[in-house]
């Protein structure tokens, strides 16, 4: 079935894309709480143990930047089933591999698959028309995020099942029994024309250097998911620490948490379809900033330290989905035949900001403590305000202008 030309969208079609989205970005996380048991039985020295998400993640960033592009050239829905029985495939070798070298080469290619979730939200933008298509994107993005808030505690529930060998063999399970039903339920989508493979790679860099949006909006949520990653990269560490004492399993139920942040997303959707992103864009940045105060004003009395440190991931997470909506919106008005492309890009950008938080918080974690690395965690969507500024009076000049006689 050829996707119409005039753009419809199920309510049954966007829940399946949302949950086929979480499905498929939290196979990314599902190794992290399980590092140091995939280490012990492989025999990874404790210094390359790091690899086992790294090259997770390295494979993503590819995927990101070389396998997303096709969205703009190949026939969408092959490229989603061809890409999620590949995954599939790497998720098995993962479940059943006995040597380290090849569990890391599951985690490359695991990595690798995973972007699949990203040329499933530009599809569903192709799906919706113009006037929801916020909101539409807005429901996917909530799905793709509940599955990163529920791969971690799901991962470790799971391993302490059945080891971590069944994590990803039922994960293998689930990401073929989706494949099938894609190729049953989703729409066909054939592209406009577009270059050849080569010049649509080529053409990335100069989609950048255009695309003032892009840069923006990439600036804005690299700051974000930056003080996201940070957040949930220390947070375990001190839950599990003296002052709070949490076992393992209280630390998997707080993750769960932050999974009511998710509902921001479709009410960022409406906000953006209203004409609202630089304003929504504003309160994101400020909440994201004013989410690391709430644990830094904390007593030490435990119990109100962990409810206040729990509205902080609340509040945190609302503002991390709330301005990824509004960033894939802002790209998706920019023309059907890039979106793939931009939202690569747009991507495989504020990914390197969630690195970079990630990295800093836990080596000021370890080096300064807890309160700095709360501190850092404040400041990192703040570097995004002085770039809206300059967006919001860009915005009033020529608002001005318009309405001059």
């Amino acid at each position: 079935m050829q996707a119409s030309a005039h753009p419809t969208i199920t309510p049954g079609m966007t829940a399946l894309l949302a949950a086929a989205a979480g499905i498929i970005v939290a196979n990314l996380y599902y190794a992290q709480p399980l590092v140091a048991n995939i280490s012990a039985a492989l025999g990874i020295p404790p210094a390359a143990a790091g690899l086992v998400v790294t090259l997770t993640q390295i494979g993503y960033t590819l995927g990101l930047l070389f396998i997303v592009p096709l969205g703009d050239l190949l026939e969408n829905r092959r490229l989603i089933v061809g890409g999620l029985l590949a995954t599939a495939a790497a998720l098995l070798l993962a479940a059943t591999a006995s040597q380290a070298w090849q569990f890391l080469l599951a985690a490359l290619a695991i990595g690798l698959g995973a972007v699949v979730a990203q040329v499933l939200v530009p599809f569903a933008a192709h799906l919706a028309p113009e006037a929801t298509r916020g909101q539409t994107v807005g429901k996917v993005v909530s799905g793709l995020l509940l599955g990163i808030m529920l791969a971690r505690p799901v991962a470790s529930v799971l391993a302490g099942a059945g080891g971590y060998h069944a994590v990803f063999g039922i994960a293998a399970a689930l990401v073929l029994a989706l494949a099938v039903l894609l190729h049953f339920k989703l729409p066909q989508r054939r592209p406009g024309p577009a270059p050849r493979y080569l010049a649509l790679i080529g053409s990335l860099w100069s989609l950048f250097t255009t695309t003032t949006v892009l840069r923006r909006r990439a600036l804005y949520h690299a700051g974000l998911f930056g003080a996201f990653s940070l957040f949930w990269t220390v947070v375990p560490q001190a839950l599990g620490g003296p002052q709070f004492g949490l076992s393992q399993n209280g630390i998997a139920v707080f993750a769960l948490v932050g999974m009511a942040g998710a509902v921001a997303s479709p009410i960022a959707g409406r906000l953006a379809d209203a004409g609202r992103t630089l304003g929504a864009t504003f309160f994101a940045l400020v909440l994201g900033s004013l989410s690391f105060a709430l644990p830094l004003l904390a007593p030490q009395a435990k119990m109100p330290a962990l409810g206040l440190l729990a509205v902080a991931a609340i509040v945190l997470d609302a503002a991390v989905a709330a301005n990824l909506v509004l960033g894939q919106r802002a790209l998706f008005t920019l023309g059907a035949e890039v979106r793939s492309r931009l939202n690569g890009l747009y991507f495989a950008l504020f990914f390197a900001g969630g690195a970079f938080g990630s990295a800093l918080g836990g080596w000021l974690y370890a080096e300064l403590g807890w309160h700095a690395a709360l501190i850092a965690g404040m400041l990192l969507p703040a570097v995004a305000l002085p770039v809206w500024v300059m967006e919001a009076a860009e915005h009033t000049a020529a608002r001005r202008i318009a309405e001059a006689p």
